[in-house]
């Protein structure tokens, strides 16, 4: 677990020595979820309805942003052959540099997207939701994206093939995660959609890891 958390420590500075891309994604989140109030209009009941998909919709398009580099710097410098070496196993590596994109990029929008939320008039309830399916999906986003980050190592147009092959597999987390904060907008409870998207997070992190170390193998071989 020593090498683990080593690993897991190093990707985190590296994001920290250039944090661009983290910023970067942070922006894209909140000017993103700004525009849509501005084009829609000031209708209140509209915004509320439509806050849900926008943000998670902007969740996923700013993870996107930094995915490709995942493991694309240390394949072309060779310190992935490197780190394949640890004694670790690989999808434990993988696991690693997932979780510490989950840290640097997505845990900043978790932060910022209560903000976002009061603009599009969400009530604290809904809030409150949106921040516990953020806080189960936001790991999944980076997980899921490992693999595409992965199979797409090498590949010329990788930043353009990236989002064809993870976007499909985002949608059900977007769907457990839109649906919960709707079924407590209608006055339902939210606790089956929390719990589908729960397990549907632990499953990544079953899987994704495995995935992503048998891409990266392909690659590097």
């Amino acid at each position: 677990m020593s090498v683990f958390f080593a690993l897991f420590g190093r990707e985190i500075r590296l994001v920290l020595c250039q944090p661009g891309e983290a910023v970067l994604a942070m922006l894209f989140f909140l000017l993103g979820g700004a525009i849509f109030p501005i084009a829609l209009g000031p209708d209140p009941a509209l915004l509320a309805i439509v806050a849900p998909g926008i943000l998670w919709a902007m969740a996923l398009f700013a993870a996107l942003l930094s995915l490709d580099r995942l493991f694309q710097s240390d394949y072309d410098d060779g310190t992935l052959d490197q780190l394949m070496l640890l004694d670790l196993p690989a999808p434990a590596i993988c696991l690693a540099k997932a979780l510490a994109h989950w840290a640097t990029h997505g845990l900043p929008l978790l932060l910022v997207a209560p903000l976002l939320a009061l603009g599009f008039g969400l009530s604290a309830e809904g809030i409150a939701v949106m921040i516990a399916g953020l806080a189960l999906g936001g790991p999944v986003l980076s997980l899921i994206g490992s693999v595409g980050a992965a199979l797409t190592l090498g590949a010329r147009r990788s930043g353009a093939i990236l989002p064809l092959l993870v976007l499909p597999l985002y949608i059900p987390a977007l769907v457990f995660g839109v649906g919960a904060v709707d079924a407590t907008l209608g006055g339902f409870p939210a606790a089956p959609h929390l719990m589908l998207l729960g397990a549907f997070a632990l499953a990544s992190v079953v899987l994704a890891p495995w995935a992503a170390a048998a891409a990266s193998r392909m690659a590097l071989d």
